[in-house]
């Protein structure tokens, strides 16, 4: 097979590859990073380059106009090389975070309570172990268990009343390279060491407890003792550090995930950990993205990474199948099984942690392919599995998971809702970062809109609470109708016909960062309807499935980082959210890493998030026919049933009865 070169203007130097390689993949040859959101479907056309020079085949040309091949342009996950080639690379989507999230103090509460020693699986003890003598040849191993099971060290460190038995029930472990530098420390601590241990396991007959470290000389019992509280979402990962002693969280940082680059959904994610390598690209990326996040928060505390001795994970499913390198392809084929909802516990060495390397890892239950252990923990820190309210928890990201129940039951699934709410699936849809849109408000007269735009700036496009507001505002002042369609005969020229059919333009190209008109499509409107109506047949399937009406909720609980910028009044006038009292709703923020740190601090708290995988009834939505119907009926806005809705029917009637005020007072 013949040999080209292929070119990138931001490469240092030519790559040679062979005839039919596709330029993602000679880019990455090249040490070039071109992002594919849609896992290199060609779906989402956010990978589009330029061809200078040479011959390529375009495999498809979804998302390009003819202008744009004419012009040279080409999806560069599409595309094969014929022949030598020159490449144009766009500046890619530079990622910049909303909000600062890197905290050196965060605001987090310690739960009421906490007592390390009573609530804690890591133990940190200092022990004066006796040296060896012609007269006591002991081993070094079997003396420092001694020495730990020595009434002085299980009075402070365990129960008491277990002294009587301490010989029996103690059983240490411990990995091969620890065994190897017991001796060692111990001589170079003048056999004063300070051990850190993990109780794997309590029973009747015995305790087993692991070694995670070990180090010279005594620690003050007043120092802190790190661990870490991880939660790795679909697009963002958060890192919590925090000291086991007082259990406060010491700095915190969160940075979006790596793998975003190779897909922005968890079935694109998927499908390209398939391909060659590809599940290892995959694990590789969230590992810098942790990894980078855990030297972030180390650094600000001032300590070494090495010194976390417990790592708790939590993370939908396909995540946790990502990061661990277990086969994800199970979670999108019928019937949708994952490869583990339940781990046991693990080493740091082992996942790929850059902590201490048998630092205890923890990744918490999980329930179902789509329903993992973000959700899992997002309900222990939302307190619904601990009250008699009838409450509704969602996470509304690329999935849609949504919780239904009180402390006596619990029903749960998920819904393909895709991350059009997330920027993705849309024309000008981007991510909450600068340049994005984030609110809308359309003058109800002249049909022109005003905005807001994170970073103050020029906008480049528009992110999901952005796109929220605009569908509602839109359908409130008559541009759209409940079908979504837009309104041709009004007299606005915002309204045109596009390439996709027609399109309201929301900013014109001089008003942009890129020079482009940034608009609203038909399509870009059905694929928001789908979003929505996926989520709401979700929690109405559930409701209805328990026989429990939507209206006798008590609370909407709001988890996901999505969730703190999502404005109610716009998310219940298109059909969103259900039509309550403002009261109601509660916005809780990342749930899945507090729920996280909860069940790192406190034992009891992670057999109660283990209580909840297990309670939670999955309901399956592409098996039940309920959905369909429910998903139908839920695909206008805001719904068919408009007497689901009566504060936006009110709504609607003021705007109404205020368009015929200014009409006859025009007249």
């Amino acid at each position: 097979m013949a040999e080209h070169t292929v070119s990138f203007d931001i490469a240092s130097e030519p790559v040679g590859v062979q005839t039919g390689t596709l330029l993602t993949e000679a880019a990455r040859s090249a040490g070039v990073e071109i992002i594919q959101p849609c896992g290199g479907q060609g779906r989402c056309g956010r990978c589009m380059i330029r061809i200078a020079d040479g011959t390529i085949r375009r495999r498809s040309t979804l998302r390009l106009s003819t202008q744009d091949v004419e012009q040279g342009f080409a999806l560069a996950c599409q595309t094969v090389v014929e022949g030598d080639v020159a490449v144009v690379v766009p500046p890619q989507e530079k990622i910049e975070r909303r909000l600062s999230t890197d905290l050196t103090a965060a605001p987090i509460t310690v739960p009421v309570g906490y007592d390390y020693f009573r609530d804690q699986t890591v133990r940190r003890v200092n022990l004066t172990v006796p040296p060896p003598s012609m007269d006591d040849q002991t081993d070094d191993w079997s003396r420092l268990q001694t020495a730990l099971r020595k009434p002085q060290f299980w009075s402070t460190v365990y129960d008491p009343a277990l002294e009587q038995n301490q010989q029996q029930m103690l059983a240490l472990g411990a990995s091969l390279p620890l065994l190897r530098k017991v001796g060692q420390t111990l001589r170079e601590g003048q056999w004063q060491v300070t051990v850190i241990l993990d109780d794997e396991s309590w029973s009747e007959d015995q305790l087993t407890v692991r070694l995670i470290d070990l180090q010279p000389g005594h620690t003050p019992d007043s120092a802190p003792l790190w661990a870490t509280a991880i939660d790795i979402g679909t697009t963002t990962v958060t890192v919590w550090l925090v000291d086991l002693i007082n259990g406060q969280v010491q700095a915190q940082a969160s940075e979006y995930n790596g793998q975003i680059s190779r897909g922005e959904d968890v079935i694109s994610r998927i499908i390209y950990a398939s391909k060659d390598s590809g599940h290892d690209e995959m694990r590789r990326l969230v590992l810098e993205t942790v990894n980078h996040l855990l030297d972030r928060v180390c650094r600000r505390a001032k300590i070494e990474s090495s010194e976390i001795v417990k790592a708790t994970v939590a993370g939908n499913s396909t995540m946790m199948h990502l990061l661990l390198g277990i086969p994800a392809e199970s979670i999108r084929l019928m019937p949708f099984v994952t490869g583990v909802n339940n781990t046991p516990l693990f080493r740091a060495g082992e996942v790929g942690f850059d902590i201490c390397p048998e630092a205890t890892v923890d990744c918490l239950p999980g329930v179902a392919s789509y329903v993992g252990a973000d959700i899992s923990a997002g309900v222990l820190s939302s307190g619904m599995d601990d009250t008699e309210r009838v409450s509704l928890f969602l996470d509304i990201g690329t999935n849609g998971e949504t919780v239904f129940g009180s402390s006596d039951w619990l029903v749960t699934c998920a819904c393909s809702a895709g991350p059009a709410f997330e920027g993705a699936g849309v024309l000008h849809g981007m991510r909450a970062t600068r340049g994005a849109i984030e609110e809308v408000w359309i003058n109800a007269q002249t049909y022109d809109p005003s905005y807001r735009v994170i970073g103050e700036v020029k906008p480049s496009g528009l992110c999901g609470s952005g796109l929220i507001s605009l569908l509602a505002e839109l359908f409130l002042n008559g541009l759209l109708d409940k079908g979504g369609n837009f309104n041709a005969s009004l007299p606005t020229d915002r309204i045109r016909r596009g390439e996709h059919g027609l399109e309201y333009v929301i900013a014109w190209a001089d008003e942009t960062q890129h020079g482009r008109d940034i608009v609203l499509t038909h399509v870009d409107v059905d694929n928001l309807l789908r979003a929505k109506a996926a989520i709401y047949a979700g929690f109405t399937v559930l409701a209805d499935s328990v026989g429990v009406p939507l209206d006798t909720v008590e609370q909407v609980l709001i988890g996901g980082a999505f969730g703190k910028y999502i404005n109610v009044e716009k998310a219940v006038e298109i059909g969103l959210l259900p039509d309550m009292a403002w009261d109601q709703f509660h916005f809780l923020g990342n749930t899945s890493v507090l729920g996280a740190y909860l069940a790192l601090l406190d034992r009891k708290a992670r057999v109660r998030v283990q209580d909840i995988a297990n309670r939670m009834t999955y309901i399956e939505l592409s098996a039940d026919n309920s959905f369909y119907d429910a998903f139908t009926s839920a695909l206008f806005l805001p719904h068919t049933d408009l007497g689901r809705f009566p504060s936006v029917v009110k709504e609607l009637e003021q705007i109404e009865e205020q368009r015929h005020v200014l009409m006859e007072n025009h007249d």
